[in-house]
């Protein structure tokens, strides 16, 4: 089956310092790898869309959003439908925010600006008021925290196999001492080589991944406690408390406010 490509604008310059795009893309849709000379906030209101930026692979799912510097060669994919918000930011105030991609984290003043934004449909701020609102956007992007990547990928062969093999089943819930055995490592040292590697631990890393998918198993008819217990939890209330962590909202809220959307 051939991919379903998506548009992607072609301007020469941006119209505004500050330049806003929204959009909703549907599931198993793709960009081609491209570049520009202006800076780019890519966020998703609803779903998770991933990135392959020079060759790493980032994911952006709610309250995170993935910076791409100017000049760098980027690319998505999104497995299921998202409602997309972007940020187009100038060479010159590209300066002063990460020279590295990165995923940021947002703040309830980013989510409300772009989600303004996105209501009325601004594109370039023209009003006194909306100039001063892309201002503060742009100040809180300066102090948003920063991630290297939501869900980091390893280079080394051992790694990337315990990886892979959680992606394929996430609700696997066996300690890290049983994987390090499955790769002829002490458990130390593949606890190691998270850190080392990926800069999260273990279980922060298997944590992330089952957010990743509980956002994907959301958007279909699953219950929430089916979902919980096929992501490996005990009980329906400890992946409650992880997703309400993560998304600061419960799964029923989020699965409303995505059919909303």
């Amino acid at each position: 089956m051939a991919r379903k490509y998506l548009d992607i604008p072609q301007l020469d310059a941006l119209p505004a310092p500050v330049y806003f795009r929204y959009d909703e893309f549907g599931a198993d849709t793709h960009s081609a790898a491209h570049r520009h000379a202006w800076g780019q906030l890519n966020y998703t209101a609803h779903g998770v869309m991933q990135l392959e930026i020079d060759g790493r692979r980032f994911f952006s799912p709610p309250n995170y959003a993935v910076w791409v510097p100017p000049d760098t060669e980027h690319g998505c994919y999104n497995p299921q439908a998202v409602v997309y918000r972007s940020v187009y930011i100038t060479r010159e105030l590209s300066q002063s925010l990460p020279a590295q991609p990165c995923s940021l984290v947002i703040s309830d003043i980013l989510k409300a600006i772009l989600g303004d934004f996105a209501r009325r449909d601004v594109k370039v701020p023209r009003t006194d008021a909306d100039q001063r609102l892309a201002q503060v956007l742009v100040d809180q992007l300066h102090c948003a925290p920063v991630h290297t990547g939501y869900l980091p990928y390893a280079q080394g062969p051992g790694l990337r196999s315990v990886l892979q093999a959680l992606q394929r089943n996430p609700g696997d819930n066996r300690p890290l001492g049983d994987w390090a055995a499955s790769v002829h490592v002490s458990e130390r040292t593949l606890a190691r080589q998270f850190i080392r590697e990926l800069g999260i631990s273990f279980g922060e890393w298997r944590q992330r991944l089952r957010f990743l998918r509980a956002i994907e198993a959301l958007e279909g008819e699953q219950s929430i406690q089916q979902i919980a217990f096929d992501l490996g939890y005990g009980s329906p209330s400890a992946f409650i408390a992880m997703f309400q962590r993560q998304a600061q909202c419960t799964p029923e809220q989020y699965r409303r406010q995505a059919r909303r959307g």
